[in-house]
């Protein structure tokens, strides 16, 4: 999935597809309905994954939760399913991917600027503070990845 990606910290990233992310040490990855239901159960199973590795469960689930719910709500394509996908990508490194079809649609952190609280535009802001970095590629197409990385502190 080469394209475009965004960076929210001075770290270098690493787009989705590339070399880094080819053979991780630890990989999952499951199709889920882009459903309410669809996001609550990709944090269930990132919990049971991330259980599984011995890895610290948050703010990874959280991230996960987040990032679900807009694929759900925002990404949801009628007929069609978004992908979680949790993967170590280097030592110490915990990447979150998940791809939905609306690759039309970048995500947008978008809290009011009037001074009065905005009703939504949050859950990027939660994803901005909890991960060291995040950031969003187009492809393939008609899809987009959100993704997010946390430094594990094991």
């Amino acid at each position: 999935m080469r394209g475009h990606f965004t960076r929210t910290s001075s770290s270098p990233t690493v787009p989705a597809g590339s070399d880094a992310f080819a053979d991780p040490p630890h990989r999952f990855s499951v199709p889920l309905s882009a459903t309410r239901r669809g996001a609550r159960l990709a944090r269930l199973l990132a919990t049971e994954q991330l259980r599984t590795w011995g890895l610290p469960l948050d703010p990874a689930r959280l991230i996960v939760a987040e990032l679900a719910a807009k694929a759900a709500s925002h990404g949801r394509v009628p007929g069609r399913s978004f992908r979680l996908t949790l993967a170590v990508t280097r030592p110490g490194a915990l990447r979150i991917e998940v791809t939905d079809t609306r690759g039309d649609c970048l995500p947008v952190r978008a809290p009011g600027t009037s001074g009065t609280p905005a009703e939504n535009g949050y859950g990027l802001l939660l994803v901005e503070e909890l991960a060291d970095r995040w950031g969003a590629a187009h492809g393939p197409v008609p899809s987009k990845t959100v993704w997010a990385e946390l430094d594990l502190k094991c």
